[in-house]
C-alpha cells in the first residue's frame, strides 16, 4: 500500500490511512493537544518529478478527523537529495543534517507540532526534521509515522 501512495500516485491511500490512524490518535490529541500537523517536506525538485507529496492526503485526513491545522509552510527543504533508500544511518544521517530549515513568525512559539511522514528506517530525516523545528522557541516535537521498518 506504501509503495502505491509513494510511488504510484494512489494518493487515496494516504487518506484511507489518516483516518484510520486518527482514530486511535483521538485520545493522544486530546490529551496532548497539537498546535499544527507538519508534514516532511520534499524539496520543490521531487514535488515536481512525483507531483505529490506522498504524506499530504494522509495529514490532510488526520488534520479533519482530529480538528488541527495542517501547515505546508513551515518546514522547508533546502537542499535536493537522492533517495535515501539504501543509505545506512551514518550515510541517511550526513545528508539530512542540513536539508531542513524552518522559517517562523512569534506566533509559532509555544507550539507542539506533529511531525508526519511515510515511513521511518533509521530516523535521520524525523531527526533532522524535529531539530529544525525544535529552533523555535518553546516548541515541542511528536512524531507520527505510517510505517516503521526494521533495521
Amino acid at each position: 500500500m506504501i509503495h502505491n501512495l509513494k510511488y504510484k500516485n494512489h494518493q487515496e491511500i494516504g487518506s484511507l490511512l489518516g483516518k484510520w490512524y486518527a482514530k486511535d490518535l483521538e485520545t493522544v490529541a486530546k490529551i496532548i493537544n497539537f498546535s499544527e500537523i507538519i508534514p516532511v517536506p520534499l524539496h520543490k525538485k521531487r514535488l515536481e518529478e512525483r507531483g505529490y507529496n506522498q504524506v499530504s492526503t494522509f495529514c490532510e485526513a488526520l488534520s479533519n478527523e482530529l480538528q488541527i491545522p495542517y501547515n505546508t509552510t513551515l518546514l522547508l527543504r533546502n537542499r535536493y537529495s537522492k533517495t535515501q533508500t539504501k543509505k545506512d544511518k551514518e550515510n541517511r544521517k550526513e545528508v539530512t543534517n542540513a536539508l531542513f530549515d524552518v522559517t517562523y513568525t512569534d506566533a509559532d512559539h509555544n507550539k507542539h507540532f506533529l511531525l508526519v511522514d511515510d515511513v521511518m528506517t533509521t530516523g535521520a530525516t524525523l531527526e533532522a526534521c524535529a531539530k529544525a523545528l525544535l529552533k523555535i522557541p518553546n516548541s515541542k516535537v511528536s512524531i507520527v509515522t505510517i510505517a516503521y521498518t526494521q533495521s
